[in-house]
């Protein structure tokens, strides 16, 4: 990844490019500039602001990828990270080990993430299943789960969004 392509536009947020650059350096810059969107102590007010972060890192995975963004009481970030991998339609997903993270980075509140490889990202069966057992099971250690997201190249959507939590 090679930033120095990069500099910075007049308007704040903007960039110019300083040379040619390949799809995929574009796609690892965007990459990283996700990644810093959900960094540390970045307060996520709505889910919806994270939605095109989440989009940049998941969307072109060809496995289910588990992922959770671990807040604190106030929303704002500790840490994203990536828990589980799975297969082209599911990924294992263990309470007792997501229980264990969010404990281990003392967080208040947890914004689940996941994407599905089809690009559909409406939610399955599955998936209000296991979001169900990991707010029973998070909740017993008070740790709020805010929002389940599930990521698709068509879009992402949000089971607080469609009230299933």
């Amino acid at each position: 990844m090679n930033h120095r392509k990069l500099s910075a536009g007049e308007i704040p947020g903007t960039y110019h490019i300083t040379a040619p650059v390949t799809e995929a350096e574009l796609l690892s810059i965007a990459q990283a500039f996700a990644r810093r969107r959900l960094a540390k102590g970045r307060k996520i007010t709505q889910p919806a602001l994270a939605f095109e972060y989440l989009q940049v890192l998941l969307q072109d995975y060809e496995h289910e990828v588990f992922s959770a963004i671990f807040l604190d009481s106030q929303h704002r970030v500790i840490k994203f990270e990536e828990l589980f991998r799975g297969t082209i339609d599911s990924a294992s997903v263990y309470p007792r080990e997501v229980v264990k993270k969010a404990l281990a980075c003392n967080a208040g509140a947890i914004i689940l993430v996941h994407n599905h490889p089809s690009g559909d990202p409406e939610p399955s069966d599955a998936d209000r299943r296991i979001t169900q057992r990991l707010k029973d099971a998070l909740g017993l250690v008070e740790v709020r789960v805010i929002d389940h997201i599930v990521v698709g190249s068509e879009g992402c959507e949000s089971f607080a969004e469609k009230g299933y939590l």
